[in-house]
C-alpha cells in the first residue's frame, strides 16, 4: 500500500494534457488550485496507514478477495454487508476529516459494478470481459491506485437517444475498430478528481438499444494517455486559493475538483476493454453503479458535521449559544444529518451477494438515501446561514483586517465575546460561508443536488422498487376488503 507521499510523488509524474481558465497548465504539480484537491486523495492514504492511524484500519483497509493482501478500501470489491457499512463509515470520516469531496468514491463504485457487470456479460454471451477486469482490478490493488469513474455525457439534446443525435459525439462512442483495440471520440462531465487520478474508468451513461450499440462502452486507461484532454472547471470563490491562500479561503487544507474530460480519438486496447457493443447490458451497469453512488453520499453527513461544529462555534463566538433558537437550530441540523447516514447505513445492511460474488447494496433504500441528500444539506446549510449571519456575505477581507490603517477598524467591529481573537470568528465565518455559498458548497450542496443523479432519478426508481402492491394487501387485509 502507497503511504501519502507515494501517492503525491507518484500522481507529480504524470502528464496529463490540462486547461485552465483559457490557458494550458504546464505545471499542475504546483498549481495552488489544484493542490488543495490533491490534498484530499492523499488524506485517502494517509488514513490508512497503519503507523499514523491504527483505529482507522477496520474502515480505511481490506483484504483483496483476490490475492488475500491488505488493500485500501478504495480498491475492494465487496464481500460481505459488512464491507458495504464501512464503506459508508469510511465516507461519513472522510467527509469530516476533509470538509470536502475527497473524490475516490466514483472509483469504488465504478470497480464494484463492473465486478458484477462483467460478469454477467460473459454468463450471456460467452465473452471474456470479467477475466479482463480481474487482471486489471489487481493492477490497481497491488499498484494501490486512484482511478476516476467517467460515466456523464454531455448528452447533447435530451430529448434524444446517443444515436439520434445531430453530433454523435454527444456521447462517447467507437469511431474505429482495429485489430488490437478500439479509438474511441466524446466527452466525460463533471468528472470528480480527474487529474488527481492514475486512472479512468469509462462507463455508459444510460439504458441503450441496438441502434445505440457503438456507445455501449466500458474501458479503463492511464489519465494521461495520448488524446484526453482536460479542462478545469470553475468552482465559487476559487481564485481565492490564489489571491488569498489562508484566511478567506474558509478551508485552509482541502478542496474538490470537476473537469470536462475530452477523448480526442483516443485508442484502447482490447485488454483494457469491459464492455462493447452490449447494448442490452447498459442500463443494469447504469442501476448498479447509481445505487452504489447513492449510498456513497454519507460523505455528506461527514461534511454536515464540521458544519454543524462551525455553527455551534459562532454562536459561542458571537454570544448566542445559550439562547433556545440557537439550541432548537443545532439539534434540527443534527437530526437531518443523522437520518441522511442512516439512510446509507441502512442500504449497506440490507446488502445482498450477487451471482459475481460482489455484494450490492439494497437499491430501494439506496435511492432514498440519495433522495435525502439532494434536500437535507440544504436545509443544514439555511441553519447554518440563520445562526451565522450576514457577516458570511458581507465581511472585509484578510487584506482588509491586516491592513495597517483600516485593519483597526476591522478588528475593533468584527470582535464578538471577550476571549475569543477576531481572527478566529473571521476563520469560524469563511468556513460557513465556503460550506453554504463558496467554493466548498460546489461539493456539499450542487454535488449533493445532482451527483449520482438528479432529484427525478431518484424518484423514478423508489417508484419502480417499491412494493405498492404488498402495501395494498396490507391495507385490505386489515379492513376486510376481499382480494
Amino acid at each position: 500500500m502507497k503511504t501519502a507521499k507515494e501517492y503525491l510523488d507518484s500522481i507529480k509524474k504524470m502528464r496529463f494534457e490540462l486547461y485552465m481558465f483559457g490557458e494550458r497548465v504546464t505545471n499542475h504539480w504546483d498549481h495552488p488550485i489544484i493542490k488543495p484537491t490533491r490534498n484530499c486523495i492523499a488524506a485517502t492514504y494517509e488514513l490508512a496507514e497503519e503507523s499514523k492511524f491504527p483505529q482507522y484500519q477496520n474502515v480505511m483497509t481490506a483484504t483483496s478477495h483476490l490475492t488475500g493482501k491488505k488493500i485500501n478500501r478504495f480498491c475492494h470489491i465487496h464481500q460481505s454487508t459488512e464491507d458495504l457499512v464501512n464503506k459508508s463509515k469510511m465516507g461519513r470520516g472522510l467527509g469530516a476529516y476533509t470538509g470536502s469531496c475527497f473524490q475516490r468514491c466514483v472509483e469504488m463504485d465504478a470497480l464494484n459494478t463492473l465486478s458484477m457487470v462483467t460478469y454477467d456479460i460473459d454468463q450471456k454471451y460467452g465473452t471474456e470481459y470479467n477475466k479482463r477486469f480481474l487482471k486489471y482490478l489487481r493492477y490497481v490493488q497491488d499498484e494501490d491506485l486512484v482511478c476516476c469513474g467517467a460515466m456523464t455525457d454531455a448528452k447533447g439534446d435530451r430529448s434524444l437517444r446517443p444515436a439520434e443525435q445531430a453530433d454523435p459525439d454527444q456521447y462517447l462512442h467507437v469511431v474505429e475498430e482495429k485489430s488490437d483495440g478500439i479509438v474511441v471520440r466524446g466527452s466525460k462531465l463533471h468528472q470528480t478528481g480527474s487529474v488527481n487520478s492514475h486512472e479512468i474508468i469509462c462507463m455508459p451513461t444510460r439504458a441503450m438499444r441496438e441502434e445505440d450499440k457503438d456507445y455501449a462502452i466500458s474501458f479503463a486507461l492511464p489519465s494521461d494517455t495520448e488524446g484526453i484532454i482536460y479542462i478545469y472547471g470553475r468552482q465559487p470563490c476559487d481564485t481565492r486559493k490564489i489571491d488569498s491562500p489562508d484566511m478567506d479561503v474558509g478551508n485552509i487544507l482541502y478542496g474538490g475538483q470537476e473537469c470536462m474530460v475530452v477523448f480526442d480519438d483516443v485508442f484502447v486496447p482490447w485488454d483494457r476493454v469491459f464492455m462493447y457493443k452490449e447494448y442490452d447490458f447498459a442500463g443494469d451497469l447504469v442501476e448498479k453503479f447509481s445505487a452504489y453512488h447513492r449510498q456513497s453520499y454519507a460523505c455528506k453527513s461527514g461534511m454536515g458535521d464540521v458544519l454543524i461544529g462551525a455553527s455551534q462555534l459562532i454562536a459561542e463566538y458571537q454570544g448566542t449559544a445559550k439562547a433556545s433558537h440557537i439550541r432548537e437550530k443545532i439539534i434540527d441540523m443534527i437530526q437531518l444529518n443523522e437520518t441522511m447516514m442512516s439512510c446509507s447505513l441502512a442500504c449497506a445492511y440490507e446488502g445482498h451477494r450477487e451471482a459475481s460474488g460482489t455484494y450490492l447494496v439494497d437499491t430501494l433504500r439506496a435511492n432514498v438515501s440519495k433522495l435525502n441528500v439532494t434536500r437535507f444539506p440544504y436545509d443544514i446549510a439555511r441553519l447554518a446561514q440563520d445562526i451565522a449571519g450576514g457577516l458570511i456575505v458581507t465581511m472585509p477581507s484578510e487584506k482588509d483586517l491586516k491592513h495597517p490603517k483600516i485593519g483597526k477598524y476591522v478588528a475593533k467591529y468584527l470582535k464578538g465575546v471577550d476571549g475569543v481573537a477576531v481572527e478566529n470568528r473571521v476563520r469560524i465565518l469563511r468556513l460557513i460561508e465556503n460550506l453554504t455559498v463558496g467554493l466548498g458548497a460546489a461539493c456539499y450542496l450542487a454535488e449533493s443536488m445532482h451527483g449520482a443523479g438528479s432529484p427525478m432519478a431518484q424518484r423514478i426508481m423508489i417508484g419502480r422498487q417499491s412494493n405498492i402492491e404488498r402495501m395494498k394487501s396490507s391495507a385490505k387485509r386489515l379492513c376486510g376488503i376481499e382480494s
